[in-house]
């Protein structure tokens, strides 16, 4: 009796696995961290998972959807702080701060961003969290519907514009010229920029973005909603 033969598979490689919304972010996620997002296109992502790019809108629309799944996707990382009344407003610019420390990793992603309306479930978790701790700080829950928007569009125009700042040589160079502008700014000419000379670009990016989230959280809680007339159009988020 003859030895039985082993079948030997006609594949030259694995087989693939298969295509999920969370393979396709994860495939995103690894494009826009090695080669940068401006790289990041269905073909790229199609070569990516070894499949056509027409297969990809089974799982998300266009581009602009796979942003803000990649937002999604780093915000499962940042950590939340506990709702409490007590030092509610270092909460919410700790939280805010570390979320900006984050884009500026991506600030082609950030710029994006300022582009979108994020509806991720962890942005969500964000946004109600932000909300939960202006309320228990005092801040009227309209003034809070109405702040959190302003905040997070701080914190995101920052991460992108400090982050493409870091990554181009030529921004760089804008902010030098800038400076030496107000340097040479004669008092004759421009007595404000020379009173406030020292002090324009005094303090560190840290400083200042603190201090621009905490006169937004002071504004929320003493500056009186307008009231709006049915109709008017004016019920949504500005951007």
């Amino acid at each position: 009796m003859s030895p039985r033969r082993v079948p030997v598979s006609r594949r030259d490689r694995p087989a693939k696995a298969p295509l999920s919304r969370a393979a396709v972010v994860a495939a995103g996620m690894r494009v826009m961290r090695e080669e940068g997002l401006e790289r990041l296109t269905m073909r790229r992502l199609a070569a990516e998972l070894d499949t056509g790019a027409a297969s990809l809108y089974v799982y998300v629309d266009n581009m602009a959807e796979l942003h803000g799944a990649l937002l999604d996707e780093l915000l499962r990382d940042l950590p939340l702080p506990p709702i409490a009344a007590a030092g509610w407003q270092d909460a919410v610019i700790g939280v805010l701060s570390d979320y900006t420390r984050m884009l500026w990793t991506y600030p082609s992603l950030a710029r994006s961003l300022l582009a979108l309306l994020p509806s991720g479930p962890h942005y969500l978790r964000l946004i109600d969290r932000v909300l939960g701790l202006l309320v228990a700080g005092g801040v009227p829950a309209r003034a809070a519907a109405w702040g959190v928007d302003p905040l997070l569009q701080l914190a995101t125009a920052t991460a992108a514009e400090q982050g493409t700042r870091r990554e181009s040589a030529e921004a760089a160079g804008e902010e030098q010229h800038l400076q030496a502008a107000v340097r040479e700014a004669q008092p004759a000419d421009h007595p404000n920029i020379a009173r406030a000379r020292d002090d324009l670009f005094s303090g560190t990016g840290e400083q200042r973005l603190r201090w621009y989230f905490g006169i937004l959280l002071a504004g929320m809680a003493t500056t009186p909603l307008p009231v709006t007339p049915p109709g008017s159009g004016l019920d949504g988020p500005a951007g």
